[in-house]
C-alpha cells in the first residue's frame, strides 16, 4: 500500500457552507464508508474496523456488536501525530490499493466535521490507524507519509509480519519513532525500512529481533540526522544484502557492530559510504569470504581517523573501486592481508586520502586489473608507497593515476618501480 499526505480542496457547497477544506478521500462521505464497509465484509476482514461514533451512525453498529464482532480480532494499534499546515495535511490512504487498512479518529476531538470533511482551521493532532490480524507484510506501509512527525506503535500482539521493507520510506518528516513494542521475530526483509527518514536523530532498535532477515540493503540510507542509533543485538547471521545500509548517515559519529555476523553476506557495496562523521569503524569481526564488490564501501567517510579491516578476505573481490575514496583524515590503513588476485577494477580506490603518510601494497598483485585512473589523486601526504608486485604495462587505463601526489613520491616510483608508469600529472 502506497502511501502519500494530500491536500485538496473541496468546492462543494454543503448545507450553505462555501469554505474550502482539505478532504480525507476514503472518509469524507458516508457513500466511500459504505464502499469500504462492503469491500470488508466481503472479503471477511471485518477486525480493521475501529468502533467509532461516526462509524456507529452510518452503520448503526452498537457497541455490543463491535465488541463481538470486531474488538477480538485487534491486533495493532498504531498512532500517528501529522505536520499540519494551514489547509490540513494528513495521511492518504487509497481505498483501491489494499483493502486492509482503514483510517479512523479520535471520537475525543472534533475532527470530522459537515459530512466528514476537515476544514483548514481544524487543528487535527491525532490520526489512529488499525490493521488486520490477516495482513503478513507491512511493505510500503508508511511510504512517502512525508507529514507524520511521530510514529507510536502502542500494541503489537503480531508475530507473523515478513515483510518491512520500505516501511518508513520517504517519511522525510518523521522526527520521533517508539518500536519498543514491535515484534520482528519472522521479519525476513527490512531493505529501505527507514530510507529518507532524514528528520531522525536517533533510533533505538535494541529489542530488534533480526534472526531471520536476510536484506537490509539501503536500510538507513538518507538518515542524515541520525546521531544515535542502537542496532547492538541485530543479529545478522542470515543477512546475504547490507549494500548502502548506512550510505548518507552523515551525523552518525558512533556505530558499534561489534556482533555483526557476516558470514553470509555477498553484498556490501556503499554501505558506510558518506558517513561523514564516524571516527573509528571496527570491522575486524567481518568474514567478506562471499563479497565480489567492495566499491564505495567507505566512499567519503572524511571523518574516519581509524579503520579495521585485518581480517577482510577479499580473494573473490573483483571491484574495489572508490572504496577509500575520500577519507581524508585516514592517516594509515592495514590492507596487508588484502587479496587482490581477481580484482579488475581500482579506479579511485585512495583518492582524497590526504592524510595518509604510508602504504604498504606489496601483497597487491594486478594482474587482473585493468583500471587504475586516479587511483591515488591528491594523496598529497604519501611519502611511502610500496608498490612491490603491481604492474601497469598492460593496462588501458591507468589515467593520472598519481595526479596531486608529491613530486617527491612520483620520482621515487618511477626510479624503484620499473613496472609502473607514473604518466603526465599534475604535480603539488
Amino acid at each position: 500500500m502506497e502511501s502519500s499526505c494530500n491536500t485538496s480542496k473541496d468546492k462543494n457547497k454543503e448545507n450553505g457552507n462555501v469554505k474550502s477544506n482539505s478532504i480525507i478521500e476514503n472518509i469524507h462521505s458516508k457513500y466511500i464508508l459504505s464502499n469500504i464497509y462492503d469491500i470488508i465484509t466481503k472479503k471477511k476482514k471485518l477486525e480493521i474496523i475501529k468502533y467509532n461514533k461516526k462509524i456507529q451512525n452510518i452503520f448503526d453498529l452498537s457497541i455490543k456488536d463491535y465488541k463481538e464482532y470486531f474488538e477480538q480480532f485487534t491486533r495493532i494499534e498504531i498512532e500517528i501525530i501529522p505536520a499540519i499546515d494551514k489547509y490540513g495535511k494528513f495521511i492518504h490512504v487509497n481505498k483501491n490499493d489494499k483493502p486492509y487498512y482503514h483510517i479512523y479518529f479520535n471520537d475525543n476531538n472534533e475532527e470530522i466535521k459537515n459530512k466528514y470533511n476537515i476544514y483548514e482551521e481544524d487543528n487535527v493532532t491525532k490520526i489512529k490507524i488499525i490493521i488486520d490480524y490477516q495482513i503478513k507484510s507491512f511493505n510500503k506501509l508508511f511510504y512517502e507519509c512525508e507529514c507524520i512527525e511521530s510514529i507510536s506503535f502502542k500494541k503489537f500482539y503480531r508475530n507473523n509480519i515478513t515483510d518491512m521493507s520500505h516501511m518508513f520510506q520517504g517519511c522525510f518528516s518523521l522526527k520521533e519513532l517508539n518500536l519498543n513494542n514491535f515484534n520482528t521475530n519472522n521479519t525476513k526483509y527490512m531493505s529501505d525500512m527507514f530510507q529518507g527518514c532524514s528528520s531522525l536523530k536517533k533510533l533505538n532498535l535494541s529489542n530488534f529481533n533480526t534472526n531471520k532477515v536476510i536484506d537490509m540493503s539501503h536500510m538507513f540510507q538518507g538518515c542524515f540526522s541520525l546521531e544515535e542509533l542502537n542496532a547492538i543485538n541485530f543479529n545478522t547471521n542470515n543477512v546475504i544484502d547490507m549494500s548502502y545500509m548506512f550510505q548518507g548517515c552523515s551525523s552518525l559519529k558512533e556505530l558499534n557492530l561489534n556482533n555483526f555476523n557476516t558470514n553470509n553476506t555477498e553484498h556490501m557495496s556503499d554501505m558506510f559510504q558518506g558517513c561523514s562523521s564516524l571516527k573509528k569503524l571496527n570491522l575486524s569481526n567481518f568474514y567478506t569470504n562471499n563479497l565480489a564488490d567492495l566499491s564505495h564501501m567507505f566512499q567519503g567517510c572524511s571523518s574516519l581517523e581509524e579503520l579495521n579491516v585485518i581480517n577482510f578476505n577479499t580473494y573473490n573481490v573483483t571491484d574495489m573501486s572508490y572504496l577509500f575514496q575520500g577519507c581524508s583524515s585516514l592517516k594509515e590503513i592495514n590492507l596487508n592481508n588484502f587479496n587482490t588476485n581477481n580484482v579488475t577494477n581500482m579506479s579511485c580506490m585512495f583518492q582524497g586520502c590526504s592524510s595518509l603518510k604510508k602504504l604498504d601494497l606489496n601483497n597487491f598483485n594486478t594482474n587482473k586489473v585493468n583500471n587504475m585512473d586516479y587511483m591515488f589523486r591528491d594523496c598529497k601526504s604519501l611519502k611511502e608507497l610500496k608498490l612491490k608486485n603491481f604492474n601497469t604495462k598492460h593496462m588501458r587505463n591507468n589515467l593520472m593515476m598519481f595526479e596531486g601526489c608529491s613530486i617527491y613520491l612520483q620520482r621515487k616510483i618511477e626510479l624503484e618501480y620499473k613496472n609502473v608508469e607514473v604518466g603526465i600529472c599534475i604535480i603539488y
